[in-house]
């Protein structure tokens, strides 16, 4: 990928692993080069650009495992079009890197988004977030949690059609959410740990066992925590259960509020390690456009208020949630820090795709994929890539 030009980010409030340094970073060629405590005053460099973040947050920058769309695009569109609109509107919010999500489809149309984001995520020209890869939330899913999945297109595990596209596609699939408790599964999830994929439950019935023997075959993930799950019960503790007390596990969560009581995001905070958490948005095509009439999966969903509901039984169905506001949500209502907060936007993700050696942290070495935010956390001014800026300046 084509590297950025040199920075140096004066008057920042750095967040470097678990400290605040308040000084300044220097970025080049797309590397962080210099992380510097204190005033800073740059020799003359004419390569380089300055930008004054007057006290402003310098955070790592945000890593979406689990989103559809965003600003009328939707991945499933499966268009250069469609990607740009995606990738530009959630940059403009701070992530910098994600993996386009699919919804419960057709094998023809989740090709389609394969041989899209190849496409896409493999151009050097690719001017905003970059794809990490595909998550394929489905189709092997539990027909009696499907929320806003279309439940037409439910399959029972299929490791035919998982072998196909990896062999065509080698790496890109970095994610499969299935429900472990379906019969193949467990041949499915062992394939997909073998082969650097990460196998998540969700919109699963999964029992506590079934969780525990998933697990155990290499599953190690759960997708927005808490919904379209079996819930939890002191005698049945489920798949909620299961999440919550084993550490094999991260957790997803939507930080929105409304997916999760602020109560029930506490709870997973405290039950699981800071490592295990991972914020995500399940943002669909409506996020950045306000309340309307939009489409997710070949389903109808109505926003209101800013929370999207399928037109057809009022399940919920994806957000318009981004991760700057799912972070800001987080560092309310919890008593974490917004290190802390960090980690669960930005290492954590990073760390479960395997690309915490290159990015995920602002350490030296690595890359300047880099977000600049006001003091309350409410707004974006510039979002690094790489070291290019892909939104701000």
């Amino acid at each position: 990928m084509n590297k950025g030009s040199n920075w140096h980010l004066l008057n920042v409030k750095a967040i470097v692993g678990d400290r605040v340094v308040e000084g300044s970073v220097s970025v080049e060629n797309g590397i962080i080069t210099a992380i510097i405590e204190g005033d800073f005053i740059p020799s003359e460099d004419r390569q380089s650009r300055i930008v004054d973040g007057r006290g402003s947050w310098l955070l790592p920058g945000f890593i979406d495992m689990h989103v559809h769309g965003g600003f009328g695009g939707d991945f499933m569109d499966a268009s250069r079009e469609a990607y740009d609109a995606i990738t530009r509107f959630h940059a403009s919010k701070g992530t910098t890197r994600m993996l386009a999500t699919t919804v419960t489809a057709s094998p023809e149309a989740i090709e389609a988004v394969l041989a899209a984001t190849a496409g896409y995520a493999g151009d050097e020209s690719m001017p905003y977030a970059a794809l990490e890869g595909v998550h394929l939330e489905g189709p092997f899913i539990s027909e009696k949690w499907p929320g806003a999945q279309n439940p037409a297109y439910i399959s029972p595990p299929r490791l035919d059609w998982v072998q196909r596209w990896n062999e065509q596609y080698p790496g890109l699939v970095k994610q499969l959410t299935l429900a472990p408790e379906k019969e193949q599964a467990p041949e499915l999830i062992a394939y997909l740990a073998e082969n650097g994929i990460v196998a998540a439950a969700g919109h699963t019935d999964a029992t506590y066992a079934q969780m525990t023997r998933a697990a155990e075959a290499g599953l190690t993930q759960a997708v927005h925590t808490y919904n379209a799950m079996r819930g939890l019960h002191h005698r049945e503790p489920g798949t909620v259960g299961a999440v919550l007390t084993d550490d094999r596990i991260y957790a997803e969560i939507i930080a929105d509020g409304h997916h999760a009581h602020a109560a029930a995001i506490n709870l997973l905070m405290k039950a699981k390690p800071a490592d295990k958490v991972i914020l995500i948005t399940d943002a669909m095509a409506a996020a950045g456009l306000g309340d309307g009439a939009y489409n997710l999966g070949g389903l109808s969903v109505d926003v209101a208020d800013g929370v999207a509901r399928l037109r057809e039984g009022g399940s919920l169905a994806g957000s318009t949630l981004t991760m700057i506001d799912a972070y800001r949500f987080v560092l309310t209502h919890t008593g974490l820090s917004p290190a802390e907060v960090s980690r669960m936007a930005s290492g954590n993700p990073a760390r479960q795709l395997g690309i915490a050696e290159v990015t995920g942290s602002i350490e030296i070495g690595k890359r300047a994929d880099l977000v600049l935010t006001d003091a309350a956390f409410t707004a974006v001014s510039h979002t690094w890539v790489d070291g290019r800026l892909v939104h701000g300046g």
